[in-house]
């Protein structure tokens, strides 16, 4: 097993098998996004110059899991922050500890970058996925997160 981030800029190889993989995610989730509309987002984020990452963990050439974040700013921060839009891994891989791999390498790398802090969002009933972030020192933010859809003009 091999936890990393993806170098950027990505090939079209990795950009289809991470695309694959966070496609399970998206169909497990029942989030309606077309397999071409994700793998042109993932394009974009493994550009040279996107503020997003993605960490995977592989096993025999096949991607297990993924980390995919995305950097900002926070006034509350006090300045760059990281948010993990994505942590996932495949349903055979699970409880090995690879998550936690994943976590652990995006943590290290934010220190080493000089990020402020790190955010996330996670469904009140995962236990599970709680245990794991209490685990490494992330703690509870008591908000309610809101989104909408933008349409754009044709």
């Amino acid at each position: 097993m091999r936890v990393y981030k993806v170098t950027k800029p990505a090939n079209e190889n990795v950009i289809n098998d991470i695309t694959t993989l966070m496609m399970e995610q998206m169909e497990s989730l029942s989030v309606n996004v077309g397999k071409e509309a994700l793998a042109n987002t993932i394009a974009t984020a493994l550009k040279a110059h996107s503020g997003a990452e993605f960490f995977v963990a592989e096993s025999d050439n096949l991607f297990v899991g993924a980390a995919f974040l995305n950097s900002g700013l926070g006034l509350d921060k006090g300045g760059a922050y990281i948010w993990l839009n994505d942590l996932y891994v495949k349903k055979d891989y699970r409880r090995q500890g690879i998550a936690r791999k994943l976590l652990l390498n995006v943590l290290y790398w934010a220190e080493q970058h000089k990020f402020n802090g790190i955010e996330l969002e996670t469904g009140i009933n995962n236990a599970a996925t709680k245990k794991l972030y209490n685990s490494l020192g992330f703690y509870d933010i008591v908000s309610k997160r809101y989104g909408r859809t933008l349409t754009r003009p044709e």
